[in-house]
């Protein structure tokens, strides 16, 4: 039987400060297993956060997280976590930082180092695996950190603005590496991002979050997901403004 990597996220809040900031406030959301979910909203809306409660890296206040039907637990569940700065050491090298989530749960396997060449291959990092993380591009550091995350065979993936960073261009080919990786792993990924067009062309669902304190204002399912025919035509266009309508509109509503 096929183990699920669903996310369940039930009537999830955070609070700080002895809970008098509310950071986020009764989030209840379902991400299927092998389901790519993008969330988007305005700055301050709590969606790091909300990334770090489903990665076991913060408590929340109330709710709940289930990872395949079980309480989150980094220690059972592997969790893949790509955070803004790409979250590589400097003191390692590319080969190193690749294997680091295989070495810290002991399991570099007989096919590892192959998996491994191969997939630096497959993201053309091939020739820099004894560089050092100051001596790579923004771009580049990019490909190091999604060929860790998918050599670990991550059970689910979180993503928080990964390449926020980059220029236009370079963010637009992180997306298609980031894509054609996906589609062979399939793994359950959460995407943070405020772009809107990174959230139609990455996301199969839409997450659109308002802020002070940080809820879902609502959840579109988006047939454009990973069509890069349909990304310059006018459909596209004309979901995203849809998208930009809903943002005024949930700040005219908060």
């Amino acid at each position: 039987m096929t183990m699920s990597h669903s996310i369940e996220i039930q009537h999830l809040s955070v609070g700080y400060d002895e809970g008098r900031f509310k950071a986020l406030l009764d989030i209840s959301l379902t991400v299927p297993d092998g389901t790519a979910c993008a969330v988007i909203g305005p700055s301050g809306c709590g969606k790091s956060t909300l990334l770090r409660v489903i990665a076991g890296l913060q408590k929340p206040t109330k709710g709940t997280v289930l990872i395949g039907g079980e309480r989150v637990n980094p220690k059972k569940q592997k969790i893949g976590f790509v955070p803004q700065n790409y979250g590589l050491l400097p003191w390692r090298t590319v080969e190193e930082n690749i294997l680091l989530g295989c070495r810290i749960r002991r399991e570099v396997e007989e096919d590892t180092m192959e998996r491994m060449q191969l997939m630096m291959g497959q993201l053309g990092i091939r020739g820099l695996g004894d560089r050092y993380p100051k001596e790579l591009s923004g771009g580049q550091q990019q490909r190091v950190s999604l060929a860790r995350s998918f050599l670990l065979r991550t059970d689910v993936l979180l993503m928080d603005e990964p390449f926020s960073a980059l220029d236009a261009i370079t963010r637009e080919d992180m997306q298609e590496v980031f894509l054609e990786l996906w589609q062979k792993h399939a793994v359950t990924t959460m995407l943070v991002t405020h772009y809107v067009e990174e959230a139609l062309y990455l996301g199969q669902k839409i997450v659109l979050m308002s802020s002070y304190p940080g809820r879902i204002y609502k959840i579109l399912d988006n047939p454009l997901f990973g069509s890069s025919e349909k990304r310059r035509q006018p459909e596209f266009f004309a979901m995203g403004q849809t998208i930009r309508d809903l943002i005024k509109e949930m700040g005219k509503s908060a």
